[in-house]
């Protein structure tokens, strides 16, 4: 993908209702992304790009009083939210301020994390090689950096949806015009090789449901959720018209009641050592 000058945009934005959907799609995927982690008590971790800081705390409970945890997080509005909720949660966490293609970093901090993680971060980078190049600094000599992201191009429904298709291959070209990369997953393991990495696990956490699981409402909800807080960058980008939004909306909510509806998604994961 050609890399763009401009800086990158983040395409959900951070609307009370956006970090409502976050917040409950954490719920959903952390304790998955926990057991492929497999922290064990007395790891030191830093987690770039932590968001809500619900993952975070999670890491912290699983590193125990003898570990330690550090978040790193750019916006003002997502790390306040995760310093409450690890006040309210009583989670031994540090937050910090700061940017994944310049991670805030002491220097006796540097080469010293045993797992450096990374998730839902890359997607939003316009040089995400960059930002591993950037973990590379933080983790110490036989330490782990865990990348998690998106390949948007996994997504698939059945019975097909031929008006939602035409949203989501316009949700992929948003990413590119705002100097993202919706494909990134496919290309973890390459970003840790080519950061000097050794490679050594890729695999993937399920995403997707289907009527009659308890959690196809969820999931269902979410996607929706995910094209409604992108319809006016949509628009705005002349990607769809409003019409083409609505009747994909409406093709959407049929689908929900079908007995037989099916999501298919999967996020990417992928692991190297130093």
């Amino acid at each position: 993908m050609t890399r763009h000058c401009a800086p990158s945009e983040y395409v959900h934005g951070t609307a009370p209702e956006e970090q409502e959907r976050l917040s409950q799609l954490n719920e959903f995927l952390n304790n998955r992304c926990l057991n492929e982690l497999g922290l064990k008590p007395g790891l030191r971790v830093l987690d770039v790009g932590s968001g809500l800081g619900q993952m975070t705390c999670a890491m912290a409970e699983a590193v125990g009083p003898e570990g330690g945890v550090v978040g790193i997080e750019r916006s003002v509005e997502q790390r306040t939210r995760a310093e409450r909720y690890a006040h309210e949660s009583g989670s031994r966490v540090t937050f910090r301020e700061g940017d994944a293609l310049a991670l805030p970093l002491q220097e006796e901090e540097l080469a010293s994390f045993d797992v450096v993680h990374s998730r839902f971060v890359l997607e939003h980078l316009r040089d995400p090689q960059a930002a591993v190049d950037q973990m590379v600094r933080a983790v110490k000599p036989g330490g782990r950096i865990v990348l998690a992201d998106d390949d948007h191009d996994l997504l698939r429904f059945d019975p097909p949806l031929p008006a939602i298709d035409h949203l989501w291959r316009a949700y992929i070209r948003l990413y590119d015009r705002l100097g993202n990369d919706p494909f990134i997953g496919r290309r973890l393991v390459r970003l840790l090789h080519t950061a000097g990495l050794r490679p050594t696990r890729n695999t993937a956490v399920f995403f997707g449901s289907c009527a009659g699981s308890p959690t196809f409402e969820f999931i269902a909800a979410n996607f929706k959720g995910v094209l409604v807080g992108s319809r006016q960058p949509l628009l705005d980008h002349d990607l769809t018209t409003e019409a083409a939004f609505e009747d994909g909306m409406k093709e959407l909510e049929h689908w929900r009641a079908r007995e037989d509806a099916a999501l298919w998604y999967t996020l990417c994961w992928a692991e190297a050592v130093l």
